[in-house]
């Protein structure tokens, strides 16, 4: 495993894994939604909303991809603390800082699975009455939606399992895997 730690190598070694998506796969598809967003927002300067921790690597790479002026601000909300399976309780741990009304607004998520992050995070911003909210997330899980939600750019499906890598942690580690693996 190229591109890990030795701790992150041990802590694989005792959890049944595979790759799921190679760091090229990811790349290609953010170069992609990169490409989309400039076309789609072209003259318009949007701003994205990262959601920590989970989509900062995701969101920095997607932002240097975008060839229109644009800015990035960052919210962190829970709804896992370190579980493996949603509470379905959304807590707002870090507000965003940028004024979004009247913007063009992105929020940029690593995962989508039950919704209720998607739901919350579209209360809370639309309350602030941006121009627009659109949704870009690099996973979607298929199977677990619990409640309605809408994403914009989608990067990949994924089957209901549990994913570690390029952001996306078990209890705060692996995030530092460049590629994303199948934990079962």
């Amino acid at each position: 495993m190229t591109g890990t730690t030795e701790q992150t190598e041990k802590f694989l070694s005792g959890k049944e894994h595979k790759i799921l998506l190679s760091r090229d796969e990811i790349r290609e598809k953010v170069k992609e939604l990169g490409r989309l967003i400039s076309s789609d927002y072209r003259g318009k300067c949007p701003i994205l909303i990262g959601v920590l921790n989970g989509s900062f690597i995701f969101c920095a790479d997607l932002f240097r991809e975008i060839t229109i002026d644009c800015e990035v601000d960052f919210i962190k909300i829970s709804s896992y603390g370190d579980e493996m399976e949603t509470s379905g309780e959304i807590k707002l741990l870090k507000d965003v800082d940028a004024h979004l009304r009247d913007r063009h607004v992105i929020v940029v998520e690593d995962i989508v699975d039950s919704g209720y992050s998607v739901r919350y995070l579209e209360q809370k911003l639309k309350a602030v009455k941006p121009r627009s909210l659109k949704f870009v997330s690099l996973l979607v899980k298929e199977g677990n939606q619990r409640v309605p939600y809408k994403i914009d750019y989608v990067g990949f499906k994924i089957p209901n399992h549990f994913v570690v890598g390029y952001g996306l942690d078990l209890a705060q580690k692996l995030r530092n895997l460049p590629d994303i693996y199948l934990m079962d």
